[in-house]
């Protein structure tokens, strides 16, 4: 029963005043306890590798590339680091095969681009199977 007639009750409201102090204080410790890492500090090393060595050579397409960007394939020196001449020589390594793997040896210090030619040149010469080479520990 309502004895007290024109007297209206007050009407519920939500403090969001403690909500805001907790939300701030977990955005405070997710700011605090997460790391930040720096990308500009990256260290790149070569690839490593441990692998017993095939007992049967298969018929594979060596590339070496020298830190000055000097090429061989199969241990015979390119005249010059043109694209066509290594077009060339690749095709007349892998005498009409086309399924041979082509073995890239590239120098620690040699230039991305000269890596990058030798693929290039692969794919130009229909040979699609590459892999790279790395150092034993």
């Amino acid at each position: 029963m309502n004895f007290q007639r024109g007297k209206k009750h007050e009407e519920m409201e939500l403090n969001l005043v403690p909500l805001i102090d907790v939300l701030l204080v977990i955005i405070i410790f997710l700011v605090v306890s997460t790391t930040f890492s720096r990308f500009s500090e990256l260290k790149i090393n070569l690839p490593t590798a441990e692998a017993n060595s095939p007992d049967k050579k298969p018929n594979v397409i060596n590339v070496s590339i020298t830190a000055e960007g000097l090429y061989a394939i199969n241990d015979i020196p390119l005249p010059n680091k043109s694209l066509e001449s290594i077009i060339a020589a690749l095709k007349n390594s892998a005498k009409g095969e086309k399924e041979i793997p082509v073995i890239i040896n590239a120098d620690a210090k040699c230039e991305h681009q000269s890596v990058i030619n030798v693929m290039e040149a692969s794919r130009q010469a229909g040979l699609t199977h590459i892999t790279f080479s790395t150092k034993v520990n």
